[in-house]
């Protein structure tokens, strides 16, 4: 078993909030270098316990949206990477009060809009209304982002996609089956052909 050191762990978490910025358009990740820090924080992100100021209902209520971001596939969803999780311990340990509020607030919007459109919260939608639901909110962050450039305040469902993306992808599930990974290269090959459709390589660990 190669070791696996906390500046790797840094290393790691640095380049995945690359690509995630680079899968957002070049998008200034919200957390900033907070989200490099906390990969030093040891913490049990099971959905057994609840996580700072969210519950266990929050925490599988993110899964379900996460997941319909990221759904099964051929390969696990988010949901199956525990990502629910993920966004209740970022959230607490990396975005300062407002934003912390915010995503809050967010989830209440959401859950609202649910039973707005689809006369039902968000949990018991369809999972097609669920994807319509959230595309439409995707498409009113992407224009409420741009009519800001940059400005604060920021729109909680750009954190809830930020924060989806990356923990789906510095996950376990997302860097060995989303993406392709090799723990010890036997060689460096800097140009490989691509066919299209086929998996991108995860960076080494």
């Amino acid at each position: 078993m190669s070791e696996y050191t906390e500046q790797d762990r840094v290393i790691d978490r640095r380049n995945a909030i690359k690509r995630v910025t680079a899968l957002l358009g070049g998008a200034a990740l919200i957390g900033g270098t907070s989200l490099i820090a906390a990969c030093s924080k040891e913490r049990d992100t099971s959905r057994a316990a609840g996580i700072g100021q969210f519950s266990t209902t929050d925490i599988a209520w993110l899964d379900e949206v996460a997941d319909t971001i990221l759904p099964t596939t051929s390969t696990p969803g988010a949901k199956a990477a525990a990502v629910g999780a993920f966004m209740a311990l970022m959230v607490t340990d990396t975005y300062d009060e407002k934003d912390q509020q915010i995503f809050r607030a967010g989830m209440t919007q959401l859950e609202d809009a649910s039973k707005s459109v689809n006369k039902s919260g968000f949990m018991d939608a369809t999972p097609a209304q669920r994807l319509t639901l959230l595309e439409g909110l995707d498409k009113q962050a992407m224009d409420y982002q741009d009519a800001k450039k940059g400005e604060d305040p920021n729109h909680y469902f750009r954190m809830v996609k930020e924060l989806t993306l990356l923990g789906y992808f510095t996950s376990e599930i997302g860097y060995t089956q989303a993406m392709r990974y090799q723990e010890s290269p036997g060689r460096f090959d800097p140009c490989l052909p691509y066919t299209p459709g086929e998996k991108s390589w995860a960076a080494h660990a």
